[in-house]
């Protein structure tokens, strides 16, 4: 059984201090996000400086939308990630899209893809993994997050604080490959929410913030917690 690459994830970390909050209130990845437009966006140097205040066994995972996958490998060495997360679209074609073969692209480094749930629950979802195994390799794991319009930038295609329909994903066949939640998680809201979906992972970005990229600890701490205690890992 394929085991996922975390259990509670922070995305959209900007600032040494805010990582090192995050790993002590026990979250094991943070998210460095490298997508033009988002008001999360980091460059490679304030990466590096946020990626060396991170203890050994908490996952630095680089967030892109569309770059090709030499230049996400680059960053990649130059910042120190331990996998990549592709956010952009899965079947639009145009700007801020992650086709298939992009996970082969990327050997050598896990690879999580962030999907939706659309009209057709997550038949898009289905089609993107199928297609990319059958061009050699598929995703290690995935994020469930909120829809959003076909033709949108990549700067909003997370973060948005609009929440998955728990009822819907929960109805959903399993996916092939470990599937977490983002979208819309609170602290007062993650632990139903793994109830609701049975899901083996969340990730947040704007429920724990005071402003965008600024975490807040009390509330880090709080959403920590929570999730760690609904999904059955507290310690």
């Amino acid at each position: 059984m394929n085991l996922p690459l975390f259990h509670v994830k922070v995305c959209g970390v900007t600032t040494p201090a805010d990582a090192a909050m995050v790993a002590a209130a026990g979250a094991d990845a943070v998210g460095l996000n490298f997508v033009a437009g988002s008001p999360r966006a980091v460059n490679v140097a304030a990466a590096r400086e946020v990626r060396a205040s991170l203890p050994p066994g908490v996952l630095a995972v680089g967030v892109f939308a569309g770059m090709p996958a030499a230049e996400m490998l680059e960053v990649a060495r130059a910042v120190g990630l331990d996998a990549i997360q592709l956010h952009g679209h899965l079947d639009w074609v145009g700007p801020a899209t992650d086709p298939p073969s992009r996970c082969l692209e990327l050997i050598g480094l896990p690879v999580i893809r962030a999907v939706r749930l659309e009209a057709d629950g997550l038949g898009a979802a289905r089609r993107w993994i199928a297609a990319a195994m059958a061009a050699g390799r598929g995703p290690d794991m995935v994020i469930v997050d909120a829809g959003v319009a076909q033709t949108a930038a990549g700067g909003v295609l997370g973060g948005t604080g609009h929440r998955v329909d728990w009822g819907a994903l929960a109805r959903e066949e399993p996916l092939p490959v470990p599937a977490a939640l983002a979208g819309g998680l609170t602290p007062e809201n993650v632990a139903a929410a793994i109830q609701a979906t049975g899901t083996c992972g969340v990730d947040t970005a704007s429920g724990v913030e005071d402003s965008p990229g600024r975490k807040n600890a009390d509330l880090v701490g709080r959403f920590v917690a929570a999730a760690r205690a609904a999904l059955g890992n507290g310690g």
